[in-house]
């Protein structure tokens, strides 16, 4: 009954709602019985993905909306509240990948990256934040990363701005404690989603999944999130996997460190040596 009522005829924003985590977290509110409001940038992917979860329509509103542009994400925002007279939840999660040795990165990706990953999510939080603060209640759920707590080579301009996600979502909960408004950062480790293939110079599944095992399942994700969400946990960090790396860092960051620098270092001389034949 704690988990229903948590979510019960709740209004929810979730955005990167086309596949992946954001679609199971849509699906995972529905069938705890909040009305959601699915976003994403692709038009076709977020009709089919509120087909797939919604096959009558009932319990979805679909939007188009790309979170780096910040006056579509507040009249999104603005919108679902005018509408349905308050905002209970929003889910800032959209994001992309990205990833390669930093010599070889130019500045367009570092700007991508930011834009979409952390910029994405300061929209988001600027729409809603004073919305909540206005109601006197409310629940900013950020999709942070793993890589936001931990180092994560060849993942470095990802990894950077999903440090900056957590630092907002911690940060950002303090002040907002006063106001009755409650923020979390979802930081998951290698989850099965589109962006585990998604094109580029580092294959970033097998790097993820060499270092952490098998992809976590989206939808066991989701279940995480929405229980960790009813928790009011800051940080909400999932599997089992993704834990223990995180707490190996805060216990002894010097010797994973010097454990990966280590491990790059051989993997650099295996390299060279294989060029040389």
């Amino acid at each position: 009954m704690a988990t229903t009522s948590t979510f019960h005829q709740k209004i929810a924003v979730v955005t990167g709602a086309a596949s992946g985590i954001g679609k199971a977290l849509a699906a995972e509110l529905i069938d705890r019985g909040a009305e959601v409001v699915m976003a994403d940038i692709d038009a076709a992917g977020i009709r089919s993905a509120a087909a797939d979860i919604d096959a009558d329509g009932t319990h979805t509103v679909t939007a188009v909306l790309d979170v780096t542009e910040a006056e579509d994400v507040r009249r999104l925002v603005e919108s679902t509240r005018d509408e349905r007279g308050r905002l209970d939840f929003i889910f800032n999660n959209a994001g992309i990948g990205s990833g390669g040795p930093v010599e070889h990165l130019e500045l367009a990706t570092w700007r991508r990256t930011v834009e979409v990953d952390l910029m994405g999510v300061v929209h988001g939080v600027a729409a809603a934040y004073p919305i909540m603060v206005a109601q006197g209640f409310g629940h900013i759920v950020n999709t942070a990363s793993l890589a936001g707590l931990v180092p994560s080579p060849l993942l470095t301009p990802y990894a950077a701005a999903k440090h900056a996600v957590v630092g907002l979502s911690v940060s950002l909960r303090v002040e907002a404690a006063a106001h009755g408004v409650r923020v979390s950062a979802v930081c998951p480790g290698p989850v099965e989603t589109p962006l585990l293939d998604q094109p580029g110079s580092v294959n970033a599944r097998t790097l993820l999944t060499n270092a952490l095992g098998e992809a976590y399942p989206a939808d066991r994700l989701a279940t995480d999130v929405l229980d960790g969400v009813m928790a009011n946990r800051a940080l909400i960090v999932a599997p089992e996997t993704a834990r223990g790396a995180w707490g190996y860092f805060r216990q002894s960051p010097d010797e994973m460190l010097a454990s990966m620098e280590a491990q790059a270092v051989a993997s650099a001389e295996r390299r060279a040596a294989e060029a040389r034949g």
